[in-house]
């Protein structure tokens, strides 16, 4: 775990996929065509908490909804590239708007699409059920599942690494 941490320690931008990292995978729709997802709201508060330390945070998904965009509104995420199929076109673009290299960055996914992307960030992060080869190749896996807790591992881990999270967790008592 101290390598992940040393690893973590270097990370200024960290990305999620959406479908099965910040949500469950199901997808809900509607006799009207409307796509419904569901998003754990302890995710979300550690997707502040984690972006009031210094960390910039970004989203690269494969779909289009308008219920994505209206989340990371809410959360204050600015960086938001939906319809993205091939990802990885998506990723250059945004660490050179950010200024960031590769090895700053941390990539969260749950299946094969997320790979090209995860294999070349300097800490690929699976969610606890993602697809076997994405395991295989993630430098860490979260406790939680997707959708359930594991964007909140992730941050939590990251602000450990940093060294803020027992700060951050004692303001709250």
């Amino acid at each position: 775990m101290k390598d992940i941490l040393n690893k973590a320690a270097r990370i200024r931008l960290l990305i999620f996929d959406v479908d099965g990292v910040l949500t469950d995978g199901s997808l809900f729709l509607g006799d009207d065509g409307q796509e419904y997802k569901a998003f754990n709201s302890r995710d979300g508060h550690g997707i502040k908490m984690l972006q009031k330390h210094g960390v910039t945070v970004g989203i690269i998904t494969g779909r289009t909804s308008k219920v994505v965009e209206h989340r990371m509104e809410n959360l204050g995420v600015t960086h938001i590239y939906q319809g993205k199929l091939d990802k990885l076109p998506a990723f250059e673009e945004l660490i050179a708007e950010l200024g960031v290299a590769a090895d700053e960055t941390a990539y969260v996914g749950d299946d094969v699409v997320d790979l090209p992307v995860m294999r070349r960030v300097g800490l690929a992060i699976a969610v606890q059920d993602a697809h076997p080869l994405v395991l295989k190749h993630s430098h860490w896996q979260t406790p939680s599942g997707g959708g359930r807790g594991a964007a909140r591992d992730v941050c939590e881990m990251l602000m450990e690494a940093r060294g803020v999270l027992k700060v951050e967790l004692d303001s709250y008592l």
